[in-house]
């Protein structure tokens, strides 16, 4: 025969019982958080620092060469068909532009490659409030070191080549603020772009045939036919739209003065509206 079990002890009526209580105060999350959260995660990965010190050694490294070899071999302003030594710079600009690409990209593709997007999302449930948090960390982040790298080649090449022509304000804030913010919005468009296709390789891809293939395809256009193409694919490219802010365009038409940073404004604004679009339509 089985022992019988004595009863389970019952709680007196209204009696009350404590639960665990966090030590750590619960407070409702805003942007403010997911911006802290998204510069920790930007400022903490090895690739980020790799990447900005590549491309600070691009721009400067270039940009004094290029300044060093031209006051080496010119001697009156009339060689340098009246230019400013503020021209210089977008030599290393152009190609360290990829550097900037490759970190927008990985900001968002990587977190989807490894997973991580789904602790973030679970996180900050909000996606849109990730995306914008990305969008600000990254272009000011592309802005201010694109700005300090610019603005030390320029200073550097305007006392370096004596017989180039004194640059003027307008000049100053084209070749300093202007080509900063057109390469933060190039970045925070490869941002955007990673975030659409959720590849990284796919999307830097993308990126680098979108800045170097309209004017490579533009070279090899001999056709009379398509002269009218060729020449929009020379206007329209981003080498040339990066140039402009140097007055130094390859064509006579098209872009001219602030004209390359209200279409890229334009081009990220669209693209930041499909990533919104299609990151609450899909899954992560």
């Amino acid at each position: 025969m089985s022992t019988p079990q004595p009863p389970m002890p019952q709680a007196a009526p209204g009696a009350q019982y404590s639960g665990y209580t966090s030590p750590i105060p619960v407070v409702r999350t805003h942007l403010g958080h997911a911006l802290a959260s998204e510069w920790t995660k930007i400022k903490s990965v090895r690739s980020t620092m790799w990447t900005l010190g590549v491309f600070i050694l691009l721009v400067v490294g270039i940009g004094l060469l290029a300044g060093a070899l031209v006051a080496a071999n010119t001697s009156t302003e009339s060689e340098l068909g009246g230019e400013s030594a503020l021209s210089l710079g977008f030599f290393g600009l152009l190609l360290g532009s990829m550097c900037i690409i490759t970190l927008g990209v990985l900001t968002t593709a990587s977190e989807y490659g490894t997973g991580m997007i789904r602790t973030t999302m679970t996180a900050c449930p909000p996606r849109s409030r990730v995306l914008v948090a990305k969008a600000i960390v990254f272009f000011s982040l592309a802005f201010v070191v694109t700005l300090v790298a610019a603005g030390l080649v320029a200073f550097v090449q305007v006392g370096m080549v004596s017989a180039a022509r004194e640059p003027v304000g307008e000049e100053w804030l084209k070749g300093t603020v202007g080509v900063s913010l057109y390469i933060a919005l190039l970045g925070l468009l490869s941002l955007l772009v990673g975030s659409i296709v959720r590849h990284s390789a796919g999307a830097i891809t993308i990126m680098i045939a979108a800045v170097l293939a309209p004017l490579v395809i533009a070279m090899f256009m001999f056709a009379s036919s398509l002269e009218d193409v060729r020449q929009a694919l020379f206007e329209y490219s981003i080498p040339n739209q990066l140039s402009i802010f140097y007055a130094n365009s390859l064509t006579e038409s098209g872009p001219s003065g602030w004209d390359p940073l209200w279409i890229m404004l334009g081009v990220t604004a669209a693209a930041f509206a499909g990533a919104y679009a299609l990151l609450e339509k899909r899954d992560v």
